[in-house]
């Protein structure tokens, strides 16, 4: 016969011979009615709560790398954004060529500076492609500021986003990438589109004031450059550093914009000034919003959200200059980023794909309308 020691509680809780209530409770609800628990059955601790909806589970890693991604891009939207108000603010009193100058300088020193730090050389292997994206990075981002200074913003800017479809295109023929149904509905979509936008008189009748022909032209080409580019620093991508790739384009843009810019050249007042350089600092502030935010999402959500873009834009020609996007601009933008979206959520592969190095510079993605 055992006898109980100093040390050992019985589980009805009695100590030589005396019971604790709360003990002899606590037990005989754990043993349902004071039958021993084999010992096999663990017993759930009672201090633990139980996992209601005020408890609920952490997010998963891929949320919480979404919700900074998420968060980069529509501050990269926003920038950009905010990037076309002041260009087409500054365009009311000077040429656009002078903005182009002014932004392509600035970005000239930071993307050396860039270069400096890294111990890159600025030259690459292949000048011949790399002034080629130059030269196309400077036409497009002529005809993009030239085009918002003489449109409404929200018109101008949907219509940049021609860029995905014709880069598609451009890349299938260049680049031996496949072109496909999807491609090709996505092709139609966009320009019907841009037949929606500008609405012009001779197709619509009286339907409002439809926009200038010329500058939705303009317009077009812009968007046309910039696909062009795409193409061309996707090529590039393959042999050269990204830092590289983007040095040339203010390399070139810088020689070629001052014969454009001298004849119509007007001194900037201060608060030109200061409008030139809010362009290249809501450039800058997109550009690195957007790499890091591209680095933290799949392409196809992270392009989706910079077609925000868009709507920004028309809340800023709103408040800012008056503007009311009519139903034809509703319409005809909402055609345009559909097939942008369709073509960033399925993208064209390639039909011999080749492994790029890893760009860490904070170069430029195809999804902005910001052709550098």
């Amino acid at each position: 016969m055992l006898v109980a020691s100093p040390v050992m509680r019985p589980l009805d809780g009695s100590i030589r011979g005396r019971t604790d209530p709360r003990m002899a409770e606590r037990a005989t609800e754990s043993t349902g009615g004071g039958r021993p628990r084999p010992k096999h059955v663990k017993m759930a601790a009672p201090d633990t709560p139980p996992r209601t909806g005020r408890h609920p589970r952490p997010p998963s890693t891929e949320t919480r790398s979404m919700q900074p991604g998420a968060l980069l891009m529509l501050t990269s939207a926003f920038a950009f954004s905010v990037m076309t108000v002041f260009v087409k603010l500054a365009g009311e009193r000077l040429p656009s060529q002078e903005i182009v100058f002014a932004r392509a300088l600035l970005s000239l020193v930071l993307s050396g500076s860039l270069l400096r730090r890294a111990g890159v050389s600025p030259w690459g292997r292949n000048r011949r492609l790399l002034w080629l994206r130059g030269t196309l990075g400077f036409a497009g981002l002529s005809c993009v500021y030239a085009a918002l200074t003489h449109l409404p913003l929200a018109e101008a800017t949907v219509l940049q986003y021609l860029h995905p479809s014709i880069t598609a295109i451009l890349a299938g023929c260049f680049l031996g990438e496949a072109l496909t149904r999807r491609l090709a509905f996505a092709t139609a979509s966009s320009l019907l589109g841009v037949l929606l936008v500008a609405h012009p008189e001779s197709v619509f009748g009286d339907s409002g004031a439809p926009l200038d022909p010329l500058w939705v032209g303009v317009a077009i080409a812009g968007a046309s450059f910039s696909a062009a580019a795409y193409v061309v620093v996707r090529r590039l991508a393959r042999e050269e550093n990204a830092l590289v790739i983007v040095f040339y384009f203010p390399l070139v843009t810088v020689p070629l914009a001052i014969p454009a810019m001298v004849p119509v050249f007007v001194w900037p007042s201060v608060p030109d000034w200061w409008l030139l350089l809010g362009v290249g600092i809501a450039t800058q502030i997109g550009q690195v919003s957007l790499t890091r935010g591209l680095a933290r999402l799949r392409a196809g959500p992270g392009t989706a959200l910079s077609y925000l873009q868009v709507l920004f834009a028309a809340c800023w020609g709103f408040l800012v200059f008056g503007e009311r996007p009519d139903r034809w601009t509703w319409l005809g933008g909402g055609a345009i980023l559909a097939s942008a979206i369709w073509i960033a959520w399925n993208p064209i592969r390639a039909e011999a794909p080749a492994s790029p190095p890893p760009d860490t510079s904070g170069s430029r993605h195809p999804v902005s309308s910001d052709p550098e």
